[in-house]
Parts: C-alpha cells; sequence; structure tokens
C-alpha cells in the first residue's frame, strides 16, 4: 500500500503548477514632490516633520488610504524610504541629530480629541530606523535639501489601512540649531490637520511620551495640532504575477503500468485488474 500512495504521489505532480512571481518598485508622492513650492511659512511649531529652530522636536503624519491610493491594488506593498524636502535658505552651521521613525498601520484617518477638546498623539512601539545625521547646511545654503530616512527593514503595509508615520529628532547638544530668522522650513503638501508635532529644547519626545501629559497635545506643552502634511516621496515595493510555469515530471513509457501494489507492467496481456497508466486509472476485466 505505501507503494501504491507513492505512485498517486508521483502522478500528482505532474499536473503541479508555480506561479512566478517578481518584485517591483515605485514610488508615490504626496503633494507635488518634484515641484514643490509652497513653503510653510508659520510658526516654527507648526512645521512637519521637523525643525532645526529647536533641539528637540516628534512629529506625527496620518497618510490615508486617499493619499495612499496608488497602492491600494497592488499585493505585498513594502515600504522601503520616506523622504521629505526643505529649503535651507541661510544656515550658517551644520546640524546633528539622532533621528528615530516608527511606522505603524492604523485604521483611523485622524487625531483622537478627549472630552476636553484637546487633539492627542497615538501611542508608538519600537522604531523601524535610529540613526545619527550630520546636516552639512553650510554646503547646502540657499538649496532644496532632501531628507531621506531609509529603513533598515521593509515595512508591510496592507491595503485599506492608513499609515502612521512617527518621527523624532534629537540633537546631540542643545545649543545645535538654526537661528531664529531661518530654520529651514519644509515643502508642505497643503493638506492640513492630518500631521501634529511637538518641539521643545531640553527633552525629547521620547520622554514627553512617558509622561503624564501623553498623548495631549497643547501648545502650552509646545505641540502644533493643525499642521500640514509635507510633501513625501514614498518609496516602496510590490509583487506582481508574471505567468506561470508548468513543472512537468518525467513522462511515463507509454506502455508502463503499475497495479495497486506499485508492481510494474508492460502493456501487453495484462491480468485483469485496476492500473495505472500515464497518470490514470485503467480497469482491465
Amino acid at each position: 500500500m505505501k507503494k501504491f500512495y507513492m505512485i498517486l504521489a508521483a502522478i500528482a505532480a505532474m499536473s503541479m503548477s508555480a506561479q512566478a512571481q517578481s518584485i517591483n518598485y515605485g514610488a508615490i508622492e504626496v503633494g507635488d514632490f518634484e515641484n514643490a513650492s509652497e513653503i510653510y511659512n508659520g510658526s516654527y511649531f507648526d512645521m512637519a516633520p521637523t525643525t532645526f529652530y529647536l533641539a528637540h522636536t516628534g512629529a506625527q503624519m496620518i497618510y490615508t488610504v486617499d493619499e495612499l491610493a496608488e497602492l491600494q491594488n497592488l499585493s505585498d506593498v513594502m515600504i522601503n524610504k520616506l523622504t521629505f524636502k526643505f529649503n535651507n535658505a541661510g544656515t550658517w552651521e551644520d546640524i546633528y541629530r539622532d533621528v528615530k521613525l516608527y511606522l505603524q498601520e492604523i485604521d483611523d484617518v485622524a487625531f483622537a480629541v478627549n472630552e476636553d477638546g484637546v487633539k492627542q498623539f497615538f501611542t508608538f512601539g519600537d522604531p523601524v530606523l535610529e540613526t545619527s545625521v550630520r546636516y552639512e547646511f553650510m554646503n547646502t545654503m540657499y538649496e532644496d535639501v532632501e531628507l531621506a530616512l531609509e529603513l533598515t527593514e521593509p515595512f508591510a503595509l496592507t491595503a485599506g489601512k492608513s499609515l502612521l508615520v512617527t518621527v523624532v529628532f534629537d540633537a546631540e547638544d542643545d545649543d545645535n540649531c538654526t537661528s531664529g530668522n531661518d530654520y529651514a522650513p519644509f515643502y508642505t503638501s497643503g493638506i492640513r490637520g492630518k500631521a501634529m508635532v511637538y518641539t521643545d529644547n531640553w527633552t525629547s519626545f521620547i520622554d514627553y511620551a512617558q509622561g503624564e501629559d501623553f498623548p495631549n497635545a497643547t501648545a502650552m506643552l509646545g505641540c502644533g495640532t493643525n499642521v500640514e502634511l509635507p510633501v513625501t516621496l514614498i518609496n516602496y515595493s510590490y509583487s506582481e504575477a508574471v505567468g506561470v510555469e508548468e513543472i512537468e515530471a518525467a513522462q511515463v513509457s507509454d506502455n508502463t503500468y503499475y497495479n495497486l501494489m506499485g508492481q510494474k507492467f508492460n502493456g501487453n496481456n495484462l491480468p485483469a485488474g485496476i492500473y495505472i497508466h500515464n497518470g490514470k486509472k485503467v480497469v482491465i476485466r
């Protein structure tokens, strides 16, 4: 009987097929990244993803299904890199920052508001990126500069989910900030209310998130709650079927028969019984 099962398994293998997959890469713009022209000129604490005017900042940004519409019909979407753009109008020193990036899927399309009408940050877990960056502002004066955050491990995004981005910038030196008349403002997408920011010269957003005031966001805590999404370039990969490859087992000789005990016969003068021939059951009476 064991031989019989082995024969059936071999027959089944003849009809197996595998669908080949290819990995493709793309990028989606939130706002007009390539031709961005609008710079947010409000208060320095109303700018995402950071302001270089203060030593410690944290920002949360919600990219909803509408902003990510191009990704909704793709399979196995993996986020690889986020890039923002700012204008260095005249900073005279290099800026050093420790950067932490957190990504998570959410169903929300807006920040929650508590019973007192106060907007609230989302809680967040472990970072997907930790790095230290030197922004060489002396070499990019009066130029547009891209701030790229490339993930060490790609982040899987499910269709129909919003993407919550939390990014934290901490100066290694609390005095390492731009001057008050130039804080390297970021370009905006014009999509308002999808971002919130925290700013402080002494306390990190990480420490704030562990304190009793969190998740509430108020001006007294140095928070901006009606912030515009910055123009963002999101690089991603996705899977795509490229065809069906048949896996064909070696053809059995046309004149070869097996009985149910796995014994091999040629096709001449077979005794009565049930046989397997070319992957089909044959009854000899």
